[in-house]
């Protein structure tokens, strides 16, 4: 790891409306109530930078979020938690989602994906941090699209999630050929996942590329082991209340673990572990797990 700033997470602001309900379907008639709607600050860069912080990481976040009320929400949370974060304002506003959390803990989100195409963050912006970076996660948004080649010429290492990605979407094409160390979720491609992996490790540079699939484990592959295995998830240390979060406390586990150099199998746990313990705090990263916590619970499960 070189000295100074070590982790640099670039897009993913925003805030989350969730709602609770009992099953994730509308019901008859034209209403029903709901426990208290709330809002909080979430979406992917969220998760991760914050993981970061918590687990004691020097991290910085940049970002377009608007001149808004939900702006103000985004920047007061991270002021309250003492993250390193800049931004530049959003023409559209902040991105917001109305996320549904099912008896289960299951959630089904509506995002609202605000940016306009040809928006992006500068990479003028951007360089001064990056000069100073160990490691770089970029949201797979398009605002960050336009900063790849820049990174990839750095002597960070680089990872992205491209969350629900069918395998085949030319948008996230970039991001999943691009990084040193890829995540998705399974949510889409179901079965093809260990498909869509090996094409991400025989396509692009990744060195690792993991689909996440909540309970039912993940599946990774290597440069070195492009054919697909699956690991199973862990039991969660209390009941599951709200999976949002989840996966990204996965992806800050799991990387956390990679850079100080374990292996995949080390990293899996942790990230297993992380997400579990996501998945019992209500709410969109409210709650992150701390090293303490984390390597309290990996020793647990080994």
């Amino acid at each position: 790891m070189t000295t100074g700033q070590e982790i640099l997470v670039l897009g993913g602001s925003g805030v989350d409306t969730i709602v609770r309900v009992d099953e994730l379907t509308v019901p008859a008639g034209d209403s029903v109530a709901v426990p208290a709607i709330r809002d909080y600050v979430a979406h992917t860069g969220t998760g991760v930078a914050l993981g970061f912080h918590v687990l004691g990481r020097s991290t910085a976040f940049l970002d377009l979020i608007g001149e808004d009320e939900q702006g103000e929400l985004v920047r007061a949370r991270y002021r309250a938690a003492g993250l390193d974060f800049a931004w530049l304002p959003a023409p559209a506003g902040t991105p917001r989602s109305v996320n549904l959390v099912d008896r289960q803990g299951r959630r089904f989100s509506f995002y609202d994906g605000r940016h306009p195409e040809d928006v992006r963050l500068p990479a003028d912006f951007c360089r001064p941090r990056l000069a100073r970076a160990a490691h770089v996660h970029v949201s797979g948004l398009g605002i960050c699209r336009d900063l790849l080649g820049e990174i990839q010429r750095s002597p960070a290492t680089l990872s992205t999630d491209v969350h629900a990605w069918d395998g085949h979407a030319a948008w996230a094409e970039n991001y999943a050929y691009g990084s040193d160390l890829v995540f998705m979720s399974a949510a889409t491609v179901g079965d093809r996942a260990p498909d869509v992996l090996r094409r991400i490790l025989t396509r692009g540079r990744a060195r690792v590329a993991v689909a996440t699939d909540g309970a039912n484990g993940c599946w990774t592959a290597t440069r070195e082991r492009p054919e697909a295995v699956h690991r199973p998830a862990v039991a969660p240390p209390g009941p599951v209340v709200d999976s949002n979060g989840a996966g990204d406390a996965f992806v800050t586990a799991f990387v956390d673990v990679w850079l100080r150099g374990g292996d995949v199998e080390a990293a899996v746990l942790a990230g297993s572990a992380s997400g579990a313990f996501a998945c019992t705090r209500a709410g969109t990263h409210e709650r992150l797990i701390t090293r303490a916590e984390l390597d309290e619970a990996v020793a647990a499960l080994r």
